[in-house]
Formats: structure tokens, C-alpha cells, sequence
């Protein structure tokens, strides 16, 4: 699984995590709200009352109301990402961070409107009488290249068929994976139900859901989203104002951050403005999916008559699940601080690494520097190799451990429940895997032992203080407030239905580019291995399910970044037609300048 985390981090090394997508990114937003005069403020109010069907037409062809469409699309963002990704950018980059995630945001407001909008336009209705569109449908009718003699190069072709495949490999890496994968483990945290068990539940009830289409779909995410919503926020402000002495100055953390990078603080070793840049940025796109090209898919099955009106309900989506969802978890992160404490976990294999030499510490200014320049690469100390000697569940050799990016304190090594005693191979300051038994059926049965007890795949397990991230970090938060320990349950209940809604609509959006790419027939096939996956996924790495998450994003959101950049123009005819529609028809209402 090492080695398999480690090819990952080099393929998103070059992709996702390069500064130059994170540019791409973002200056498309930036074009485009110059371009159509900030639409994400110009439009806001107009989209709250397309919405509400104020433009229907009687007769509009498709599947889906506005606010089914809208909340199916919500459904596929407002996920791990708003619960485990905002800790994940807060503990790799600092408050700044979650600056970037808001700034991702803005400008993904009119990215999303960009991208609806052509997808709208160009959908069609499949061959079960179903409707269809994505990025897919506009690239294969509109960038093919003409060139002087005539002849058609299908560019578009390529780009759409590269787009959909794309789209197939995110339904795993964005939409089934990360979700399921943070379900089992705050349910194993809060409750201490066995990641397989839940797995397996949840599976089952993914197979129902999903073989119902996008009706059934948007059936339930139309009453999950309101429901997770209201639940969220209320567990949300409960932290925020039991700790509200701290909320201004973690409110200037963030911006003064910007500037300085975050220094180290606590267990916090300090990150710098690049690295704060960089992943705020990539997990605000994890969040919003903003210029990824996954909303429109939903929003083609919406009735309308005019692609734009489904644009402006679309613009919505950054707003709610980034601007208000992202900020309140940032918020209960900063203002709790635990974002900077370390806290009893036990650890993640791949999140371990370990020094030669105990002489590190991170309770001097001296200290945590030479640690933070470790961290973040800048000057790499020397790493362990050989065995390690543990007795009793104690390490005993001269070293230092790093787990989550933090100085390991009282760790006790276990096997299973029991105090281990015995060596540990470590290579280059990595444990390696420890040889359980003599032949394959004793392997399988300590495998089997440790996955129903939830320690998943790893007979060695670690236990100790230091930072944590993602899902569970966002727990610890909640349980910061009024609610006390109850605060833990809000958070395993809202990533329930958070993450279990996001993996219902993401299997809509495989299945859409299946639909493209191999025929309606060949939907069956995917559906089955989506809710196989789907299990599987409830008991592997958290590491390396992150890190093919963000290389699936990068896949699929350059294609459509690249086409929506090509049809900028005939996105401005777009919407210079809709406001002639819509003053034509609301003559009483101001419309604005185009």
C-alpha cells in the first residue's frame, strides 16, 4: 500500500498538486468574472428566483425541477470536503488556507455558472428517454477543429471521450472512495462500529438508490441536503460561539497569514504561503467542484428552456457549500484550536515517518524549526533504517517519530489489542510490513481479526498523542462546545448524510459517461462495481484514497477547463440573449447591463 501511495503522490506531483493547475484553475474563474462583469454578484439575486421557478415555461423538457437539480448537484459537492477536507487544508497549510478556499470559491461561482450553461445547451436525451449532458456532449458537438480545405479534425471527439473516462475514474476517486472511506472512520470513532460492518450496510442501500435513476435520485437528495444542512449548522455555531473569545483572532490568523505564511504553534510545525495557497486552492476545487465538470451533468436532467437560467442556479452551489458550509467548519477548527493540538489517535501507517536520533522536540522555537524546515522539505533530517526494538508496547531505540506532520508523543506499539514486543523493520524512516504468519491462511485470518475489530489492514498498530486531520480532527472540534462529547455525534451523522448523499449523485455521474462512452447497456456493469468499490473503500487507507482523489479531480477538470476557455464567446451571445428573454418577459424588472 506504500509503494501504491507513493506512485500516487508522484502522478499528483505533476498534476493536482503542481502549482501551475492550481493557476489554470483559478485564472479561468478570473477571466470569466472579468469577462461577464461579476456575474457571482450581479446575478445572485436573480438566481434565487430562477430557483424558485420564477422563469419556467410550461412544457420545458427534461427530468429534474431547478431545486432538484440544484440539490443533487449539492449533494455531490457538499461531502467529505466540507467536513474532512477543510481540516485537511487547515493542517497541511494553516488559517490561510482556508482563505484560499473562500477565494476558490468566489471566482468558482462563475466558472460553475460557465460550464452549466454550455453543458445545458448541448444536451440530449438518451436512448431510454432519459436526458444526458456534461462537458462531454458540448466538447464532441463544438471543438472539433475545420481546417482551410475543409477537413474536420474531432478534436472535440478526443477531448470528450478523454473527459468522460476522466469522469468515470473521478466517480471512484472524488464521490465513492473519500466518502465512504470518512463514514467508517467517524463511525468507528464515535461509535465504535467496525469500518466493514458499515460498509456493508451502506452498500446495500447505495444499490437501492442508485438503480432507481435520477429521478429516485433527486428524490432523496432533495430532502438529505436541507436535513444535513440545518443539522450541520446548528453543531457548527454551537462550537463557534462557545469559543467565541477566539474567533477574531482567528479570523486575523487567516489574514495575516496570507503574508507571512502560518508560523508554529502548538503541535503545528508552520507551513508556508505557497504551500497554504496551493492546498487551500486544491481543496476548495475538492469541495465545490467548481470547473471540474461534474454539476452539469446534474443540472442537464433540469427542465428549462434556456441553458443560462440553468447557469444562474448553478452559480448557487460555491456559494452554499464553500462560502457558508467551508467557512463554518474553518471556523470550528480555528476557534476550537484543536487544529494545533495533539490529540490520543491511533496512527496511520503511511502518515509515519521516523527520524534517526531522539535529540528532535517541538517544545523550543529552535526546535520546531529545524522540524518545520523537515516537513515541508526544505532541509530533510536524517532518517531510521534497520530494526526497530519495541518491548512491552515501548520503543526502545534512540529515534523520533513523526506521525501527521508532528512530534509522536507516549506512543505504545500494539498487535491488535495486546502490547507488542518484537522488531520492526523500518526502511528510509518507513515501517515496513510485518510477516504474520507462516503461510497464506494465518496471513488471511489476522487480516480478517484486525479488519472487523477496525483496525483495518495492518496487524502493528500505533498509538499515541500528535496532530490528526481530516474527518476526525473536524470531530474533536464539535465536541469543543455546549454539546460536550454529543458534539462527535453531530459530525458522524452529518458526514453520513453528507458523504453517503455525495456517493449517490457522483454514481449518476459515472453513469452518464458510461452512457457516453459504451451505451445504456453498459450501466449495469458500472452500477455493480461503484457499490462493490464502495465497500472495499470502507477499510483502506485514508492517505492513499486522498491522494487518488486529487489526481481524479486534475483529469477531469483540465478537458473542461480547456473547453470552456475556447466557447468563451459564445457564452457571452448566451447570456446576452437570456436578459433579453427575461426583460422581455418581466418588463417590470431591471435587468442587468450585458
Amino acid at each position: 500500500m506504500r509503494k501504491v501511495n507513493e506512485f500516487l503522490l508522484l502522478i499528483d506531483s505533476y498534476i493536482g498538486s503542481h502549482v501551475w493547475f492550481v493557476y489554470f484553475l483559478l485564472g479561468t474563474g478570473i477571466f470569466y468574472t472579468f469577462y461577464l462583469a461579476f456575474p457571482q454578484f450581479r446575478y445572485f439575486k436573480y438566481s434565487l428566483k430562477i430557483v424558485g421557478g420564477k422563469f419556467d415555461k410550461k412544457g420545458d423538457e427534461g427530468d429534474t425541477s431547478h431545486f432538484q437539480a440544484l440539490t443533487t448537484a449539492l449533494s455531490g459537492t457538499v461531502g467529505t470536503g466540507n467536513i474532512a477536507g477543510v481540516a485537511l487544508a487547515v493542517h497541511l497549510g494553516g488559517p490561510a488556507a482556508l482563505f484560499w478556499m473562500l477565494v476558490t470559491a468566489l471566482f468558482g461561482m462563475t466558472s460553475k455558472f460557465v460550464e452549466v450553461t454550455l453543458s445545458h445547451k448541448y444536451r440530449e436525451k438518451a436512448a431510454d428517454g432519459s436526458i444526458a449532458g456534461g462537458p462531454m456532449y458540448y466538447m464532441k458537438k463544438r471543438l472539433n477543429i475545420k481546417t482551410k480545405n475543409g477537413k474536420v479534425i474531432k478534436t472535440g471527439q478526443w477531448l470528450a471521450v478523454l473527459f468522460a473516462i476522466a469522469t468515470v475514474l473521478s466517480s471512484f476517486g472524488t464521490g465513492n472512495l473519500p466518502q465512504i472511506n470518512s463514514i467508517s472512520n467517524s463511525l468507528f470513532a464515535s461509535f465504535g462500529i467496525p469500518h466493514v460492518i458499515t460498509g456493508f450496510v451502506l452498500a446495500i442501500l447505495l444499490g437501492f438508490v442508485i438503480i432507481g435513476g435520477i429521478k429516485r435520485i433527486a428524490k432523496v437528495t432533495s430532502r438529505l441536503v436541507p436535513a444535513m444542512a440545518f443539522l450541520y449548522f446548528i453543531g457548527a455555531m454551537a462550537v463557534i460561539f462557545y469559543n467565541y473569545e477566539n474567533v477574531w483572532p482567528s479570523m486575523q490568523a487567516v489574514l495575516s497569514d496570507l503574508f507571512t505564511g502560518s508560523a508554529a504553534t502548538g503541535g503545528f510545525l508552520g507551513a508556508t504561503i505557497a504551500f497554504a495557497f496551493n492546498r487551500g486552492v486544491n481543496r476548495g476545487l475538492f469541495s465545490n467542484e467548481a470547473g471540474q465538470g461534474s454539476a452539469p451533468i446534474a443540472h442537464a436532467a433540469a427542465r428549462a428552456h434556456e441553458p443560462v437560467s440553468e447557469g444562474l442556479v448553478a452559480l448557487l452551489e460555491p456559494f452554499i457549500d464553500t462560502i457558508i458550509i467551508c467557512s463554518l467548519t474553518g471556523m470550528t477548527l480555528l476557534a476550537s484550536g484543536v487544529w494545533k493540538e495533539k490529540i490520543n489517535n491511533r496512527f496511520q501507517w503511511v502518515d509515519i515517518e521516523i527520524l534517526q536520533g531522539n535529540k528532535y522536540e517541538d517544545q523550543s522555537q529552535e526546535g520546531r524549526s529545524v522540524l518545520a524546515r523537515h516537513v515541508k522539505g526544505e532541509k530533510t533530517l536524517p532518517l531510521f533504517s534497520g530494526d526497530l526494538d519495541v518491548e512491552s508496547g515501548r520503543v526502545n531505540a534512540p529515534v523520533t517519530i513523526i506521525h501527521a506532520r508532528s512530534v509522536a508523543e507516549n506512543v505504545m506499539v500494539k498487535k491488535g489489542d495486546e502490547l507488542y514486543t518484537g522488531p520492526l523493520s523500518v526502511i528510509n524512516g518507513q515501517l515496513q510490513s510485518l510477516d504474520n504468519g507462516n503461510n497464506s491462511v494465518d496471513k488471511f485470518k489476522d487480516w480478517l481479526k484486525n479488519l472487523f475489530n477496525g483496525v483495518g489492514n495492518e496487524s502493528i498498530v500505533f498509538e499515541g498523542e500528535s496532530l490528526i486531520h481530516s474527518a476526525p480532527l473536524t470531530t474533536i472540534a464539535f465536541t469543543r462546545s455546549w454539546f460536550g462529547n454529543f458534539g462527535q455525534f453531530i459530525v458522524s451523522i452529518g458526514l453520513l448524510l453528507f458523504a453517503f448523499s455525495t456517493t449517490i449523485s457522483w454514481s449518476y455521474y459515472g453513469d452518464r459517461a458510461v452512457n457516453f462512452l459504451l451505451g445504456s447497456k453498459a450501466i449495469i456493469w458500472f452500477q455493480m462495481i461503484y457499490v462493490i468499490a464502495f465497500f472495499v473503500a470502507s477499510f483502506i487507507d485514508t492517505t492513499i484514497v486522498w491522494n487518488l482523489s486529487g489526481i481524479t479531480i486534475a483529469l477531469m477538470t483540465i478537458p473542461n477547463l480547456i473547453g470552456i476557455l475556447i466557447l468563451h464567446r459564445e457564452v457571452k451571445v448566451e447570456v446576452r440573449n437570456f436578459w433579453k428573454e427575461y426583460g422581455r418577459r418581466f418588463p417590470d424588472e431591471k435587468v442587468p447591463r450585458f
